[in-house]
């Protein structure tokens, strides 16, 4: 039976508009990938199809999103493509239209990454500015009288061949006019769209990320859809930095970060360290994100209900860093601080969204010989975390839900233990060193403990000496979760150490972020007073081979000195380019700091010292500077302590202005690591 006979004769039409749609949108992406591939740095065969794969889903769901008001108003039988013959003329005039909009924006993304090697994004606004100049250019720079022709003479072919479609639509009067018949055709329609919008089978929808999946970035370039896009970024197009201020504050940024060779004109923050080579074997690196893991929860912080005593025996035998503090709340914005060294300052989402700035540099790429995995028990689709990893770190392995053998227990994929024994069956195989990244995800609601959990003991109120609310947990559960977050600790160092790799292995375990709650008898109160409990979080390093005097440091330690302090620790030559600075290295013990930010009405931006926390608005105002040694911490003790204001007021600004620079000034290939520099 002919298709035109089989489905109703509205959706035929839609359906044909689809095509047409999917088959254009097709062959502009093999004429993009004809004209623009990278004669040096070839896609591989098997991304390439990926790339064309990924594309034609980001093809179909725009053509879907395009035929959507024919299927929703085309049933008015006025309005109907095939009935009536006014409608017939009004639908084709839309279609005309619409391929003339899809035209137009592959024109402009095709002259957009001849001139700038990017797809079109929300920056190209920006050429609205001065639209005489901007079309001088266009009018010199590219064929456009040739182009407009083409451009018109594929949307008069679409409409021709979208007409001939309509007109072999044959009637089939009657056969969809029950009611249980047209409710069958709307719930199967509705299924099928909602189905490919969505885009995949996943708890997440498709998203412009997932473009951004091979570590050869022209890969990703050539399967992203360009409308989806530039859609994405005009989200992100409106905040910029003020190259004023940055060039204004940088010569205290570049004292502060302990830049070599500063350069006011240029505005480089660049660090090249290098290290004497040694005859040892290179150590690996596995790094923890220990999901809201608050100081003020665990033991480490002298709580008595002993919620960690495996980290605590870790921190006793390594490095543990009491004053450690994230920037932010958010796991996601945790996350791209410590790839990037930048913190997140993102107003609306976060900056792991934003597709202008996901191409950052980043110190882990330094560990050169190194195979690289990141671990996660869900899918790193969350946040677009996957873009953010897959598009700056080459080669990088990652694991998530769908690739492991152990079951999924909740929202949040498999167990933390399963997902230390998921990584460890991987170290143990491996002949060369690695860097790894183990993201937890446990220590959220619904605090799912698995059954299979190697002995680990659920506790009860009456099992402890203490009321769990009075030492920072809501809940017994949350407790017990907590407890269970350390209890698998324990058991993967247990695995790692009965493996040969496990002594020659730098174990880094610290929070992603802390809980904005009330933290208990045993802290202090400004910490409660000031929202600090939701910052400071734990740093435990512990490796037996790379560890030889374990120490408990008080100095203040920020989430962007992480992979700066693991380079050094490891004597892996490294280039930074951001914030982040050894917490080893002397020259820095006198000025250390930690910066803050909140998002609210407006954002807040702190600094953090040993004894003060100073605050203001991003725009400088309304500056308060509290004592963390007070009961009263929320005073503001600015007048008493103006040089203290003053000074820390200039570091904060500065920072500020240079996070703005830095993210958009980050790029990855535009860096040139300290090795390579020193050939």
């Amino acid at each position: 039976m002919p298709i035109t006979k089989l489905f109703p004769r509205l959706h035929v039409f839609a359906l044909a508009f689809v095509l047409i749609l999917v088959l254009l949108q097709t062959l502009l992406r093999v004429i993009f990938w004809l004209q623009f591939q990278p004669e040096l740095d070839p896609v591989s065969t098997r991304d390439l199809l990926w790339s064309f794969y990924l594309g034609f889903k980001f093809d179909l769901r725009l053509a879907v999103f395009a035929a959507l008001p024919i299927l929703l108003l085309g049933w008015i039988k006025p309005l109907h493509p095939v009935h009536n013959s006014a409608a017939k003329k009004f639908w084709l005039g839309y279609a005309a239209l619409v391929l003339l909009l899809l035209l137009l924006v592959y024109a402009v993304d095709f002259g957009h990454y001849a001139y700038l090697q990017s797809r079109i994004n929300a920056t190209a606004l920006r050429f609205l500015e001065n639209p005489l100049i901007s079309a001088t250019m266009v009018w010199e720079s590219y064929p456009v009288i040739i182009g407009s022709f083409i451009l018109l003479l594929l949307v008069a072919a679409g409409v021709v061949l979208l007409n001939k479609l309509q007109q072999r639509i044959e009637p089939a009067p009657g056969r969809y006019n029950r009611w249980y018949k047209k409710t069958a055709v709307v719930f199967i329609t509705l299924i099928a769209t909602l189905f490919i919008i969505f885009g995949k089978f996943s708890q997440y929808p498709l998203r412009w990320s997932d473009a951004f999946f091979s570590t050869n970035a022209f890969a990703g370039q050539l399967a992203s859809n360009p409308v989806d896009y530039f859609s994405n970024t005009l989200n992100f197009s409106s905040e910029t930095f003020d190259i004023n201020a940055a060039r204004k504050h940088y010569p205290l940024m570049a004292a502060y970060l302990g830049v070599e060779h500063p350069d006011a004109k240029t505005l480089s923050f660049r660090r090249d360290y290098h290290f004497p080579v040694t005859a040892n074997s290179k150590p690996n690196v596995v790094i923890v994100f220990l999901e809201s893991f608050a100081s003020y929860k665990s033991s480490l912080s002298g709580n008595p209900l002993n919620t960690t005593p495996h980290l605590q025996k870790l921190a006793d035998e390594g490095y543990f860093f009491k004053n450690f503090y994230v920037t932010q709340t958010g796991t996601a914005r945790s996350v791209w601080t410590l790839i990037t060294g930048i913190p997140d300052i993102e107003l609306n989402q976060t900056s792991s969204r934003n597709p202008l700035i996901v191409d950052q540099h980043t110190v882990i790429n330094s560990f050169k010989d190194y195979k690289k995995y990141y671990f996660l028990g869900g899918s790193a689709s969350w946040a677009n975390i996957r873009g953010l990893l897959a598009a700056n770190i080459p080669q990088l392995e990652i694991h998530e839900e769908g690739s492991y053998e152990s079951p999924i227990i909740d929202v949040w994929g498999i167990s933390d233990l399963n997902l230390f024994e998921e990584a460890n069956k991987v170290f143990k195989k491996l002949n060369q060193p690695f860097l790894a990244v183990i993201q937890t995800s446990g220590n959220h609601r619904p605090y799912t403990i698995p059954q299979d959990n190697h002995g680990f003991k659920i506790l009860t109120q009456d099992d402890l000496p203490h009321k769990v609310t009075d030492y920072g947990f809501a809940s017994i559960e949350e407790l017990n979760s907590f407890r269970f977050m350390d209890h698998s600790i324990g058991h993967f160092i247990a695995l790692a150490e009965a493996e040969k790799y496990g002594n020659n292995t730098l174990f880094v375990f610290f929070g992603d972020h802390g809980i904005h709650a009330e933290t208990g008898k045993h802290i202090r109160k400004s910490e409660s007073q000031l929202h600090i409990q939701g910052l400071r979080v734990p740093l435990v390093m512990y490796g037996k081979g790379i560890i030889k005097h374990p120490e408990v440091f008080d100095k203040v330690a920020s989430q962007v000195d992480v992979l700066p302090t693991i380079a050094a620790l490891t004597h892996t030559d490294y280039t930074d380019t951001t914030l982040g600075r050894d917490l080893f290295d002397k020259r820095f013990d006198n000025q250390r700091y930690a910066f803050t930010i909140e998002h609210g009405v407006t954002r807040v931006i702190g600094l953090l010292s040993d004894d003060y926390y100073l605050q203001m608005n991003y725009d400088g105002s309304d500056i308060k500077l509290h004592s963390l040694a007070s009961d009263t911490a929320q005073d503001d003790v600015a007048s008493q302590h103006p040089e203290i204001t003053q000074t820390m007021s200039a570091y904060l600004e500065a920072m500020w202005s240079s996070i703005m620079y830095m993210r958009e000034n980050n790029k990855q290939h535009t860096i040139i690591t300290a090795k390579e520099t020193n050939q």
